[in-house]
């Protein structure tokens, strides 16, 4: 009885863990989303409470006793799972934008590709910017953000709940989380009267299960490649492309963007829960890093 009662209380150490540090990175985000709103500046992105967020990731690291390498940030296949991840989603978004152009075509609203920066919103993209600047921007914001999300939500998350916990709960958490932590924004234009309540709470459910869905895929990536490199790629290419490549047609742009962005990610989710299923990845343990396969004192030249 003293073991399990010992192993109960090292499972809700875990969780209030995770709880505070999810806490700690929301309070920043809340900050910056409502009092400092680098997204509606020049930036375009709000980049500060996600460096923040980076930071706090490798503090909780070293705090309990983590090396990188041990969630997700092992660089030895890096280029291999970078490539992979890219690879995973240009492809479906090359099916979603043909379906979002022959549905436009079909309808008689004569589409066309435009390529400049936005940032996003809820409410659709923001901003129309053709300056190299501001590209620069959108890839480096997108970096920052990627890095920090998946190092929060994908490897500080899963590695510590798996202490404890199976890989499912471990999702659970992560992917609940994830969701929990996109609301910001729908709230945001609540408060400032872009949309109604009802609207608000509309939005609110759909990015929910919108990103819970689409953080759980990302969780199956993590623990498939036993890193953050494919996931974070794949994420990188979910947001960068939504922020550069628009559809016009002759009733506005990108009038068909959150259909665009579900048509890609369920296919996406989809693609990826078969070869988990069929590769049986859900037997092997996250981030399982051998001495052959990432050494931190190691170069990659070493063999």
């Amino acid at each position: 009885m003293n073991t399990l009662t010992n192993e109960k209380k090292d499972g809700i150490k875990i969780i209030l863990s995770i709880i505070t540090i999810y806490a700690v990175c929301l309070i920043f985000r809340c900050l910056e989303y409502f009092l400092i709103r680098t997204d509606q500046t020049f930036f375009g992105e709000a980049f500060i409470h996600k460096l923040l967020g980076i930071a706090v990731c490798f503090l909780m690291l070293f705090f309990f006793h983590i090396k990188p390498s041990e969630a997700g940030f092992c660089v030895r296949r890096a280029p291999k799972y970078l490539l992979c991840g890219s690879i995973l989603g240009i492809s479906v978004y090359i099916l979603a934008y043909g379906i979002e152009l022959i549905i436009l075509a079909a309808t008689g609203k004569s589409p066309f590709i435009q390529f400049y920066v936005t940032s996003y919103s809820v409410d659709g993209n923001m901003g129309n910017q053709t300056g190299f600047v501001f590209f620069v921007l959108c890839i480096l914001g997108n970096i920052i953000n990627v890095v920090m999300e998946e190092g929060i939500f994908r490897g500080l998350v899963l590695k510590l709940t798996e202490k404890k916990y199976n890989f499912l709960i471990a999702v659970i958490i992560s992917s609940v989380l994830f969701g929990l932590w996109h609301l910001i924004a729908p709230i945001r234009s609540y408060i400032d009267g872009e949309r109604s309540l009802s609207s608000m709470f509309m939005m609110m459910l759909m990015l929910f299960f919108a990103t819970g869905i689409t953080g759980a895929k990302f969780c199956l990536l993590a623990k498939m490649t036993g890193s953050l490199w494919l996931p974070m790629a794949d994420h990188f290419i979910n947001n960068t492309i939504v922020n550069i490549l628009h559809i016009g047609s002759a009733s506005g742009v990108d009038e068909l963007q959150t259909i665009r962005v579900a048509i890609a990610q369920a296919t996406s989710f989809i693609i990826v829960l078969i070869i988990f299923i069929k590769g049986k990845y859900y037997k092997k343990p996250s981030f399982e890093v051998s001495t052959f396969e990432c050494n931190d004192n190691a170069t990659m030249g070493e063999k």
